[in-house]
């Protein structure tokens, strides 16, 4: 085929172009405009040297909740001239494992389960971190967290957000209107469902669809059920199989969920009857509360993500959230939280720059500042999260007397935790009975 050759014109003008390129890479500038040396690229001095680079990052974090996180790292590549190329899935966790099975993994990934970040790390395909990251995350998260990441007395990962998933979400002027008071035991809390029941309304609205992570949100009401009525303990024997999955003690907390969640006379307000919550998305679960049409909803902080733009959030607007009450208040405050962790499957300069960024205080004070975030990192000021249940979820995981646990189906292995698990919890809500679904987990536990 003859090429055709291009008018002097377009020739002249891309030479013009060319200098004008060539004079911003010369002049310190990255390719956003912004002078490395100005004011406000100052903390961003130890991560200069990349600019042109790019780090891909993968995680299961979609919609709303990712556009925050773009925003909360624009001025990083702006002024070190890395380019981050973010993508949220549906379908991580299982994609995640075919991505690196494939040789194409992410530079960085953002694995909410300990257990399948065991995982990767077992099989190798974690890079681990340098003795200088290890002290930056020793210096800025508590220890109970790093030891998630740790693998065979490795350390992998630090954390980026946290959430705190022992939350009831509610209607403030709703419970103000029909004289509906907060409870503060679980008894007081099945009155209210009665209560509310009595009225025709279903008291809860409930999604448990997340695409291949459908059924996560139902193992939420396991844990703070087991944490109500076990000691900790337990709940820590359970998570590594210490007890099996069909202990006595396990069911029960199977068997008191399903006092909500498969109960017609309570679930599901706003969209159908029983089966209607696996096949309603998570996102959308607690919705109907704005409209009425239910009254409580469980689901953590980050659920603020998900409320239509212009949602007031507090004790006096649209909605507002209280902690999950407990069995016995005598047994003290147990608190159910989770978050995601970042790990790295290549180890170039420029993803062990953005690696570095994400775990030191000001990413966390940048991200905090744009709202709907909480996170472990102890350099974070709490006057930057503003959020009226951000900071009540913020006032749970500092307490020093509440009893924190992580997420236990994160923790487990990921072909139980969000395996036969997830799975088993949307067969038991489609009708299959509790013995047979916690055998059905037990048997899949890895020898």
């Amino acid at each position: 085929m003859a090429v055709q050759s291009r008018p002097r014109q377009a020739l002249v003008i891309a030479s013009a172009l060319a200098l004008l390129f060539s004079a911003t890479a010369c002049s310190g500038e990255s390719d956003s405009g912004l002078d490395a040396d100005s004011p406000e690229c100052a903390p961003y001095a130890d991560y200069q040297g990349n600019d042109g680079k790019s780090v891909s990052i993968y995680a299961s974090i979609r919609d709303a909740e990712a556009d925050l996180l773009r925003e909360s790292w624009k001025q990083f590549e702006d002024c070190t001239g890395i380019e981050i190329n973010y993508e949220g899935s549906g379908e991580f966790e299982a994609q995640l494992q075919v991505r690196s099975d494939g040789g194409n993994a992410p530079d960085l990934a953002f694995i909410p389960q300990p257990g399948l970040l065991a995982r990767f790390a077992t099989a190798g395909k974690l890079k681990p971190a340098t003795p200088e990251f290890k002290s930056l995350a020793d210096a800025n998260y508590p220890a109970d967290w790093l030891k998630y990441a740790t693998v065979g007395g490795q350390f992998y990962g630090t954390p980026l957000g946290a959430n705190v998933k022992s939350l009831l979400w509610y209607s403030p002027k709703a419970f103000a209107d029909k004289g509906y008071k907060v409870p503060t035991t679980w008894q007081d809390l099945i009155t209210l469902s009665d209560q509310i029941a009595a009225t025709n309304q279903k008291p809860w609205c409930v999604g448990l669809e997340s695409g291949e992570a459908t059924g996560w949100p139902a193992t939420d009401w396991i844990e703070d059920l087991m944490l109500r009525t076990q000691p900790p303990e337990v709940y820590d024997q359970w998570t590594t199989h210490g007890i099996p999955f069909n202990d006595p003690r396990v069911a029960e907390a199977l068997n008191m969920t399903g006092s909500i969640l498969k109960n017609e006379k309570y679930v599901n307000g706003g969209y159908g009857n029983v089966k209607s919550i696996t096949t309603t998305s998570f996102q959308e679960g607690g919705l109907p509360i704005l409209e009425g049409q239910c009254s409580l909803h469980k689901q953590g902080n980050f659920f603020a993500n998900y409320l239509p733009e212009g949602t007031k959030i507090g004790p006096d607007g649209d909605i507002y959230a209280f902690y999950f009450p407990p069995i016995d208040p005598a047994k003290g405050k147990p608190a159910l939280g989770g978050g995601e962790f970042v790990v790295a499957f290549a180890d170039r300069p420029e993803v062990q720059a953005v690696r570095t960024y994400l775990a030191t205080g000001e990413y966390a004070n940048a991200r905090a500042k744009l709202g709907n975030w909480i996170t472990p990192n102890n350099k974070l000021d709490v006057a930057n999260v503003s959020q009226a249940v951000d900071k009540l979820s913020m006032e749970i995981l500092l307490d020093k007397s509440a009893i924190f646990r992580f997420d236990g189906s994160d923790l487990m292995p990921a072909a139980v935790g969000s395996g036969t698990l997830w799975k088993g919890m949307v067969d038991w809500v489609n009708g299959k009975d509790t013995a047979s679904t916690v055998n059905f987990v037990e048997n899949s536990w890895p020898k």
